[in-house]
């Protein structure tokens, strides 16, 4: 094979022209090029030309048929003109709004006399046939001193639309960029007026971005169409993605944006995730919209990979392509993410400086008279739905809401359905929606798109995250901890409810991470770590609450003064060493000793330090009685210009370190940031929220650091294996009639209980709401119900079990006919508690006592120094660490709220003996707890690698065991945890597994669940059969325990006869 078949030109270029052939496009080489007036072979007069005139010519005449040939001309005029006096991205914005919106032409008007204005399509973005595509290799451009090459140039009507530039494999695609790319801009700059996309590749690697972004925002394409394929980083994935005539025509018209920052104008280009997403949410919510039900669907894609470009890519596609009056109503949940979307639709142009203020509800009638108003966008926090009034019956209004897990399925969410009753609901989140969060999925419906955490690192829309395990380890050092607390407590002479009181708020993880020997050492290694650190980002330190995080920053603020006079120090002492002469190697060591002390006193006096904490009524005072001045640091977040979160984004500011307690931990991008110091227990999505302040792309950030000083690893592992790797959420919907048929029937049992008691519930209700006749009812009725016990109990009961019901069918529309009703009892059952205990058991004086003795009682030990290294998140098997955390029983949701009701039910039957707590036990295991995490994190993580994604060996267990999957269940539930079994005990176990489950088809007659002598000869059954076939390993106690959770399993597996996950077992 000849040596010309390994070129650059043979690998790489010749089969992407082939491939744009076979995509449509016609193709030319312009080596052999000609120019001027009459046998030019593209058109151009000279090489400093860079539109291809007959084409674009005959491409305005076939789009715009009934124009004369002086419009066209007009047309051309102003696409071509010289606009070298402006910025490069100004320019290219100013011909976008061109090909996006056409061009106004005057023209004859021949009915009314005179001149008329048209507009002149220059681009048929519905139809990629009309319009006139194609690639030019080798095309040269002649500018103010070179003239350059590029390999291939995609045409479009004429404009040069795509600028690619290859390299052979053997050399680094980022060479095209920082070697051409970049060169042909500056020199050439009229190719890139035009420009739409920019791509280096060496056929191997691929990359697309836009003409202002540098190397680190150029992202791969990895698949074509959908988001099922299998990702692939190749040249053809690459060139079908974003150069199919389909796609880029959409990519160009749909997921382009300009965006205006301090820094300049910003040209933002949709990603491959962001397309696929949005194009899906779009299928999604039209489907929603012809079969009635309005739920849009969860928009999933990880912190950091441009959710909230996605969001406004979705509304701009939505207004431009699909007809409709449509108004889009932005929800969220904090004052900052509501001011941060609406300034990204700002930014972006989708809303003007004034319209973006003018269509931010202040109230709720604020919001009513936006919804009647002609607003494209409203922007509101889900706090303004107060009542389920309705606000518009409008069809064509569409609720995009972010981070939906946190607020979106209570009872604001109820009113939101509610005053938005045709309206359209889909879900932004950079976190799924996990167990508890399903009522989520019922208001808005399954996954339309899914960019988790490892593909946002695998593509670099996030950078790596690497965790250090940094906890200092605690000992208890006073051995009469308890009796000095039962001194203390009997000092005190608390009530029982006090003591009670008092027991609950100890034994909370709280007062460990408070104490101030565990925050001073761990003061002194933030100031530490943050001198030592490569990158020089801004970081953030978390801790647990207000008062905490202002008791860090008073401590590192110490620490830091220290080390400022240490180093100020050291480099005293060297200074009066005498110099040396000639340089000897002690002299070259003091010199480079001499310029990392410099260099760390000029991080040390320059960095600015602040604490960013929500406000509160009253915090001065309640600050104060803890011994902390909040009042200069409130001033400072109040009056600080520019704003400490403008400082804190701009990279050269010196506002470097702050310390948050909960602002700031989402919604709030500052790409520089690299390191956050967690010292705050979290979980789920806050926890991902969190440390995704890290993960942000920042030019000379390779990765962020997230340093855990509270042991939230094994949290962080059930988080990555959650949001880690997002394939198999599941079904959303389930029909809640059933639930809703059990919430009446509460009602009306409960209704008919106060009835007999002379409480007439619908008396209360029809009293004026602002009246004292309303209030006298409500005293009336607390007196009939408060007494005797007895019946105050079965009152709560009562109350409980709707309260539970109702919170199972919200945000379901069903559950607003409920709402008055529920609200009576509720303001009942409250007034009584309320009379029974009118003050929260006050226990503040003891244990501000308590706090100073555990000061003394606990230490923190300095961090180990030989713990793990850092861990690279990103290297987590995450799909086996999904199936290890599926692994556990599924437990349903609302099966879980019927168990919960059962519950409160039996309330009234049960009544529990306090005992006084062992105090010093209590410590001692919390200790131990929080101590366990960091020592074994490295085995913990070795673990996580080392997991393997086959789970045969479990899945294939029933029939080792000859069981069928259904009798397996019982058979674990008779044989684990407890007791120990030979082989011929485990054999009768299984016998009797088999003998239950064969007594079950009979006993799951219809609607058995409600049947109470169903239930009750089911349970007999289950403890006739246990009793008579158990090996006699099984001790009474653990009889009774075995029979109880059996119960348990067939309410949950079996809800009706013939149904559940064993219905082919059972009937």
């Amino acid at each position: 094979m000849s040596p010309h078949a390994w070129t650059e030109d043979q690998l790489v270029e010749q089969p992407a022209v082939q491939l744009f052939a076979t995509l449509g496009w016609q193709t030319a080489v312009a080596l052999d090029e000609t120019f001027g007036p009459g046998g030019a072979s593209l058109g151009r007069e000279t090489k400093g030309e860079v539109v291809l005139v007959p084409r674009l010519r005959a491409a305005l005449t076939a789009l715009n048929p009934g124009l004369p040939p002086e419009a066209i001309q007009t047309a051309i005029d102003e696409l071509g003109r010289d606009r070298s006096a402006m910025s490069l991205e100004a320019a290219n914005r100013e011909v976008y709004a061109l090909l996006k919106e056409g061009i106004a032409v005057s023209v004859p008007d021949a009915a009314q006399g005179g001149q008329k204005t048209e507009r002149l399509r220059v681009v048929d973005w519905e139809h990629p046939a009309r319009n006139d595509f194609l690639l030019v290799s080798q095309f040269s451009v002649t500018g103010a001193l070179y003239t350059c090459r590029p390999d291939l140039v995609g045409f479009v009507n004429g404009l040069p639309w795509v600028v690619i530039e290859l390299k052979k494999p053997g050399v680094p695609a980022r060479a095209a960029f920082d070697e051409n790319l970049t060169h042909y801009k500056k020199e050439i700059p009229q190719l890139f007026w035009f420009n739409a996309l920019l791509i280096a590749s060496n056929g191997t690697a691929s990359r697309v971005g836009s003409l202002t972004a540098d190397w680190g925002r150029f992202f791969e394409w990895k698949r074509v169409a959908r988001e099922d394929e299998p990702r692939r980083v190749s040249l053809e994935v690459m060139l079908r993605g974003t150069c199919d005539p389909a796609r880029l025509l959409d990519l160009v018209e749909n997921f382009t944006l300009f965006s205006e920052h301090k820094a300049g104008l910003v040209k933002v280009i949709g990603q491959n995730h962001q397309v696929l997403g949005v194009n899906n949410a779009i299928t999604s919510m039209m489907a929603a919209r012809q079969q009635g039900h309005g739920r849009g669907g969860v928009f999933w894609q990880t912190q950091g990979s441009g959710k909230s470009f996605s969001m406004v890519f979705f509304a701009q596609k939505v207004l431009r392509r699909l007809a409709g009056n449509w108004t889009f109503v932005v929800v969220t949940d904090r004052v900052e993410l509501d001011g941060q979307i609406a300034k990204t639709f700002k930014a972006v142009g989708a809303v003007s400086a004034a319209e973006g203020d003018a269509c931010h509800a202040g109230s709720g009638a604020h919001l009513r008279e936006l919804l009647r108003g002609n607003h494209r966008y409203v922007f509101t926090l889900i706090h303004k739905f107060q009542t389920p009034e309705l606000l518009t019956d409008r069809a064509d209004v569409i609720v995009l809401t972010d981070e939906a897990h946190r607020s979106q399925y209570d009872t604001l969410a109820l009113n939101m359905r509610g005053a938005l009753p045709k309206a359209l609901f889909l879900a932004f989140t950079g976190t799924p929606l996990i167990a508890g969060e399903e009522r989520t999925k019922e208001v808005f419906g399954d996954y339309v798109s899914i960019y988790d955490f490892q593909q946002s690192i695998e593509d670099g829309a996030t950078v790596p995250l690497f965790y250090e395990n940094r906890t200092p380890e605690l000992q208890l050092v006073n051995p009469d901890l308890n009796d000095d607390i039962y001194r203390l407590i009997e000092d005190a002479d608390l009530d029982a409810e006090q003591e009670t009181r008092l027991e609950k708020v100890l034994g909370r993880q709280y007062h460990l991470i408070t104490r101030d020997d565990r925050l001073d050492t761990v003061a002194r290694d933030i100031v530490r770590h943050f001198l030592g650190r490569g990158f020089v980002g801004k970081a953030m330190v978390v801790s647990i609450d207000k008062a905490t995080a202002l008791r860090m920053f008073d401590k590192v603020q110490a620490h830091w003064a220290a080390e400022t006079a240490r180093v100020e120090q050291a480099l005293g002492a060297l200074s009066y060493l005498p110099p040396g002469g000639e340089l000897t190697p002690e002299q070259a060591r003091r010199d480079v000793q001499s310029a990392e002390l410099k260099a760390r006193l000029a991080l040390l006096t320059g960095t600015d330090m602040a604490v960013i904490v929500s406000p509160a009524q009253n915090e001065i005072a309640q600050m104060q009685a803890l011994g902390l001045d909040i009042a200069p640091h409130r001033q400072r977040m109040n009056d600080s210009q520019p704003p400490l979160d403008e400082r804190f984004k701009d990279t050269e500011d010196p506002l470097r370190l702050v310390f948050v307690c909960a602002m700031w931990l989402t919604g709030f991008d500052a790409p520089s940031c690299s390191t956050v110091y967690l010292d705050k227990p979290m979980r789920n999505h806050t926890l991902m929220q969190t440390i995704a302040r890290a993960n942000r792309v920042f030019p000379g950030k390779h990765s962020g650091v997230i340093v855990d000083y509270a042991n939230v690893f094994a949290s962080l592992e059930k988080a990555l294996a959650l949001y880690g790797a997002g394939q198999g959420g599941q079904s959303p919907v389930r029909d809640k009639q059933q639930l809703v048929g059990e919430l009446r029937q509460a009602l009306a049992a409960a209704t008919g209980f106060c009835a007999a008691r002379g409480v007439a519930l619908e008396a209360i209700e029809a009293a004026p709401a602002a009246s004292l006749e309303r209030l006298e009812r409500i005293e009336d009725g607390l007196n009939a119900l408060i007494s005797p016990d007895p019946l105050r109990r079965d009152f709560l009961a009562h109350e409980r079990l709707v309260a539970t019901l109702y919170q199972a069918v919200k945000p379901d529309p069903a559950a607003l006919e409920f709402a008055a009703r529920v609200a009576c009892l509720a303001t009942l059952a409250d007034a009584i508690r309320a009379r029974l205990n009118p003050g929260v058991p006050d226990i503040a004086p003891v244990l501000g006592q308590i706090t100073g003795l555990l000061d003394q009682s606990i230490t923190g030990h300095a961090i180990r120094e030989d713990g793990p290294p850092p861990l690279d998140l990103s290297k987590i098997n995450f799909e086996a660490l999904a199936q290890r955390f599926k692994a556990s029983k599924h437990q349903n949701t609302e099966l879980e709220v019927l168990k919960a009701a059962i519950r409160a039910r039996l309330d009234k039957l049960i009544r529990l003996n306090h005992t006084r707590a062992d105090f010093a036990e209590k410590f001692e295991a919390l200790i131990e707890a929080y101590n366990a995490g960091s020592a074994t994190i490295e085995a913990l993580y070795q673990e996580l690698l080392a997991l393997s994604n086959s789970l045969d060996d479990e899945q294939q267990r029933h029939v080792r065991e000859h069981l069928s999957e259904e009798e397996l269940v019982i058979f674990d539930i008779l044989t684990r945890p407890a007791p120990a079994l030979g082989t011929e005990e485990r054999a009768e176990v299984k016998k009797v597994v088999r003998l239950l489950l064969e007594r079950l088809k009979t006993l799951l007659v219809l609607n058995w669940r409600q049947k109470s002598a169903a239930r009750s000869v089911l349970k007999l059954a289950i403890e006739d059969t246990l009793d008579a076939g158990l090996p006699r390993a099984y001790t009474p106690e653990i009889y009774r325990q075995k029979c109880s959770a059996v119960f348990e399993h067939v309410y949950e597996a079996y809800p009706e006869q013939n149904a559940g996950v064993y219905a082919q077992g059972v009937g």
